[in-house]
């Protein structure tokens, strides 16, 4: 039985997932076991949309309508990254993405390949499943903790059912068309999406192992 020590290692952003649909019964057990995850004063400020089959494939339409005309999105409702990134977050970024365009020979001045394996998040990298993340506007920042905690137990689940996820912040980027077509309501503000399924195991972008720092570079031990 896999342990939550394997989840965590195992766990990845996956890009590339099969056709497989997942079934609804192992949707809710996923969702079911994520509500435990902790939440201060036990608000669970989290909302969830989960969007699949014939749904999912109007969205992808949608967004591909505003794409066309729109192709770096509508703004976002906060700052995904800030807007002076210091170091050594910079560089780390910057690593990663280096890491997964150079796996794909996408070469460094490809903008359109570039940009063409960015608008895949779009898609949600074919996944069966796309899940929207959104919180009340009236919670405060460690509200959105709360909710970041929900999201990564639910990812690690999935991963102990044999599932797969994606967490997209780049779905922020929509957020008009996403509001619109899930009818949020005026207090919700979308955070980011999940893409979640099988992972395609033969896709080379899923071969992508992303560094990690050691402990002694975030740790200080006291006493």
């Amino acid at each position: 039985m896999i342990t939550v020590s394997d989840a965590v290692r195992s766990r990845k952003s996956v890009r590339a997932f099969l056709e497989k649909p997942v079934p609804e019964q192992l949707l809710h057990e996923i969702l079911e076991t994520a509500s435990r995850s902790p939440s201060g004063g036990n608000l669970q400020p989290w909302f969830v949309h989960v969007v699949s089959g014939a749904a999912l494939t109007e969205l992808k339409d949608q967004v591909q309508k505003v794409m066309a005309t729109n192709p770096l999105g509508e703004g976002t409702e906060y700052d995904i990254y800030p807007q002076e990134m210091k170091e050594p977050y910079r560089s780390r970024q910057r690593k990663v993405a280096g890491d997964m365009y150079a796996l794909l020979g996408i070469e460094r001045g490809d903008k359109f390949g570039r940009m063409a394996q960015m608008a895949r998040n779009f898609s949600f990298f074919d996944a069966p499943v796309g899940i929207f993340f959104a919180i009340d506007r009236g919670m405060a920042q460690n509200q959105w903790a709360h909710l970041g905690m929900f999201m990564q137990t639910l990812a690690l689940v999935a991963v102990e059912k044999g599932l797969a996820t994606c967490m997209q912040e780049a779905w922020a980027i929509y957020y008009k068309t996403v509001g619109e077509f899930l009818k949020l309501p005026s207090e919700q503000m979308l955070y980011c999406g999940m893409a979640l399924g099988f992972e395609d195991q033969a896709a080379l972008v899923n071969k992508l192992e992303t560094e990690r720092a050691p402990i002694e570079d975030f740790t200080c031990f006291h006493g």
